[in-house]
């Protein structure tokens, strides 16, 4: 696969460049063949999440630009997890860790090519550690790290400021750093990237090759994607934007990037998607001068919707979506699709024995205050059940109305709208 020469030109304009070593000499070793590079991900949690999506992204523009990817899932730095400014993280068991890592390479998989000159290949550290003794530790990685220099580093400063840190996570750099001292030696990796959070295990790791081998390595770090108000991205009402969808629905993921901020959309839109240089400025543009239109944000939930759950899918939510405004038919709506929906913009359950009718239900989806606000809302033509204006105010629905044998969408006037789910 031929080279791309102006990959770091795009991942400055992008703004994915947040610290890097010697800039003139990673210029000169993207462009001179196939770099073999890695990013790590620990199994800290059952599924990847926004954050780990912007390493994946970067993965995928550096194998797509002809280098060649080493994708690290931490089964045993999964076992300890990198220290946090929040406080010890809980230990997980070796079953847990096991499955949550089997979750992860399952996740990271399809968005890289594993056949090729340049595939990717997929490691884990366990390989190389459970069978390391301390002794062999110690003398042959801890001899390198001087204790004063891991104590300048920012997290760990700051957890001894809030308290103490124990010796388990004190120590992550140097498991981290080994990480990339082994795949330069039995791979020929020189290159490794992440958030700039991991910028001290990064730059831990090259020190180490240097100490060690005499070698010369290269690693940059993204930056850390904040809101406008400089408060962490990445979370919803429910947690984190997580990229398993049996924890958050494909339609909430969606509704994530629909509901991006204005002065964040160009910003999200360079370093999550691989959209143009043209299309991107194009689209900040036209965002700056008719906002109404949320152009930057339609193109965000569409692209990353598709590029974590599948094209399908994301036709499915658009069609749900201008659905429950009234823009289309209800009775083929995927149920799955429609109930996340309906989830996420506010549902109530009733007993499907006991279904009561239109003017109750419109009460107890809270659409209205009263009975006789309902009865009003039927005469003045302004109620509707499953996009289909209700002219009788006593009528009840039947099963046949049961969108997927479960749903109703009740809706007053154009945009407030409630889900029933029968039970």
């Amino acid at each position: 696969m031929p080279i791309d020469q102006t990959l770091l030109d795009d991942l400055e304009w992008r703004g994915l460049i947040a610290h890097s070593t010697d800039i003139d000499a990673l210029r000169e070793a993207l462009s001179s063949g196939s770099v073999r590079y890695y990013v790590g991900f620990d199994p800290t949690a059952p599924s990847l999440h926004m954050g780990n999506l912007l390493q994946i992204v970067t993965a995928m523009r550096l194998q797509r630009a002809g280098h060649t990817p080493f994708v690290l899932v931490g089964g045993a730095t999964g076992m300890i997890g990198d220290p946090r400014d929040s406080g010890e993280r809980t230990l997980n068991s070796n079953e847990t860790v096991r499955e949550w890592e089997a979750k992860v390479r399952a996740q990271i998989e399809p968005f890289l090519s594993f056949e090729g000159e340049n595939a990717a290949t997929m490691v884990n550290n366990l390989d190389w550690t459970q069978n390391l003794s301390t002794i062999d530790f110690l003398r042959d990685i801890g001899k390198h790290f001087p204790v004063n220099r891991m104590l300048a580093r920012e997290t760990v400063k700051r957890r001894l400021e809030a308290g103490g840190i124990s010796y388990t996570e004190f120590s992550y750099v140097l498991l981290q750093s080994m990480d990339f001292l082994n795949l330069f030696r039995t791979h020929g990796v020189s290159l490794q990237f992440g958030g700039s959070d991991q910028w001290g295990n990064i730059t831990g790791g090259a020190e180490l090759i240097r100490r060690a081998e005499g070698g010369a390595a290269h690693a940059f770090a993204t930056p850390l994607i904040t809101k406008a108000d400089g408060t962490k991205y990445g979370k919803t009402e429910g947690g984190a934007l997580w990229l398993d969808p049996t924890m958050l629905s494909p339609y909430a993921f969606f509704q994530f990037w629909l509901n991006a901020e204005d002065e964040k959309v160009g910003e999200l839109l360079r370093v999550f998607t691989f959209l143009p240089r043209e299309e991107i400025e194009e689209i900040e543009a036209l965002t700056a001068e008719k906002p109404f239109l949320r152009t930057g944000q339609k193109k965000l939930a569409e692209v990353m919707t598709t590029l974590v759950h599948g094209a399908d899918e994301t036709a499915r939510i658009q069609e749900a979506s201008a659905a429950l405004f009234g823009g289309g038919e209800m009775t083929g709506l995927s149920a799955d699709t429609l109930g996340a929906a309906l989830r996420e913009a506010g549902s109530v359950q009733v007993p499907a024995a006991e279904l009561p009718g239109i003017v109750d239900l419109f009460v107890t989806a809270g659409l209205v205050a009263s009975r006789n606000e309902a009865r009003r809302a039927v005469k003045e033509g302004g109620a509707y059940l499953n996009n289909v204006r209700v002219t009788d105010p006593d009528a009840v629905p039947g099963e046949s109305d049961l969108i997927g044998g479960t749903w109703l969408v009740l809706r007053r006037g154009k945009k407030s709208f409630k889900g029933v789910e029968v039970v």
